[in-house]
């Protein structure tokens, strides 16, 4: 891709395409969004790394707190993965436990103890979630189904005070969107709070995209930690993990739990993400949500007038059509769908100027850009795309 501007990009060749990936969550605003703009431009004169702290660090941390309660101190880093990585590590500490249960088709970044059964681009390119990767590294990681409390209660049966901590995306979001059961979070909080383990949520995703607080805020589900990045940087490499006081005291320098990044806290990523933050307000979440909904419905009645099944799930401005007649609730259930049959139909909606993640098992998002214009067109693509790939199935 050479360019980008509201919900449009365009590759080297001058193609113009809708943009539905959003460089993969991020760009919640759609392209060089005024507000962002004006706000790099402006940081960029006072410059762009420091190698200290500044002002702009403690006002994105004050910011976050206030949107999210349970987030009472937290530290920048710079991606997801080190989010996860070091809210694990920090959970390990605090308890004095070893064992980690994460969920299967759950992603939370390339550390290795995380990559065991995970979805992203592992579950695309179909490999094994562990080369590379020692047995002493992974076999503290427990896998339990998504929405299945009762495999995180047998674990925690099976090693009794063993479980340091819990870690879950709250919406699934890479291996497709796959929404919690009424009860599944709140199931989670109460066992991880009965066994004295922590519950921690990768908000990468989530944080700032389904609901102004969060998928915290949308469930009423408050956990121990919290791993943020993605909105939280504007579109500008960024993450954080966070929690309650008591627990992030135990980071260094405050305690003995070390952590450090040369760029982390990057002046450009934190101007970046507090004006992205300060536009998201109530209309613009309503915007998002109403956005996500004509998108997932759209999906649906093209697929359902080409007599091609299709199950789509969406949480606010975040959704995935799976090429499946069954309910995806899982990582086993999000496999039966038709990837073959996907990559078809990428391949078409592509022609027709339409960009998705390249993967039966992403989510796609919508941004506050995708305007009347950006839907009607998503919407004439996508009924030429099913059509078409119901007339090649037709024919052979």
């Amino acid at each position: 891709m050479a360019r980008g501007n509201g919900p449009w990009i365009w590759d080297v060749d001058g193609n113009r395409y809708l943009d539905l990936v959003g460089s993969w969550g991020p760009l919640i605003l759609g392209h060089r969004p005024a507000p962002v703009l004006t706000a790099l431009h402006a940081q960029l004169e006072r410059g762009w790394t420091f190698g200290a702290p500044t002002e702009g660090e403690l006002q994105l941390a004050a910011t976050v707190s206030e949107r999210m309660p349970a987030i009472e101190m937290l530290r920048l880093v710079n991606s997801g993965t080190e989010a996860a990585m070091s809210a694990v590590r920090l959970a390990r500490a605090v308890t004095g436990r070893a064992k980690l249960i994460k969920f299967a088709g759950g992603y939370h970044g390339h550390a290795d103890a995380l990559l065991v059964e995970a979805g992203s681009g592992v579950a695309t390119l179909g490999i094994p979630g562990t080369p590379g990767i020692t047995t002493g590294a992974a076999g503290d990681t427990l896998v339990a189904s998504f929405n299945a409390l009762a495999d995180v209660e047998a674990a925690m049966t099976r090693w009794p005070g063993q479980i340091a901590a819990v870690i879950v995306e709250p919406v699934a979001g890479n291996m497709g969107v796959v929404p919690p059961e009424p009860g599944f979070l709140e199931g989670l909080r109460r066992l991880t709070r009965d066994d004295g383990s922590l519950l921690i949520f990768d908000e990468v995703i989530t944080g700032f995209r389904v609901a102004r607080g969060g998928a915290q805020e949308r469930f009423g589900v408050t956990p121990d930690l919290t791993c943020l990045g993605k909105v939280l940087g504007g579109g500008l490499p960024i993450g954080a993990y966070g929690g309650g006081r008591a627990i992030m005291e135990q980071v260094a320098p405050a305690g003995p739990v070390y952590q450090a990044g040369t760029l982390s806290g990057n002046p450009l990523a934190v101007a970046a993400g507090l004006a992205t933050l300060d536009a998201l307000d109530e209309r613009a979440y309503q915007q998002l949500e109403d956005a996500g909904a004509r998108a997932a419905n759209a999906l649906q009645s093209a697929a359902d007038a080409a007599g091609i099944p299709l199950t789509v799930n969406r949480v606010g401005s975040i959704l995935t059509a799976f090429f499946t007649d069954g309910l995806v609730t899982d990582y086993a259930s999000a496999r039966k769908a038709n990837a073959t049959s996907f990559a078809s139909w990428f391949q078409r909606l592509l022609a027709k100027g339409v960009s998705l993640p390249p993967s039966q098992f992403e989510a796609a998002f919508v941004s506050t850009a995708h305007d009347e214009e950006a839907l009607a067109f998503l919407e004439s693509a996508l009924r030429y795309s099913f059509t078409d790939l119901q007339l090649a199935g037709a024919s052979g």
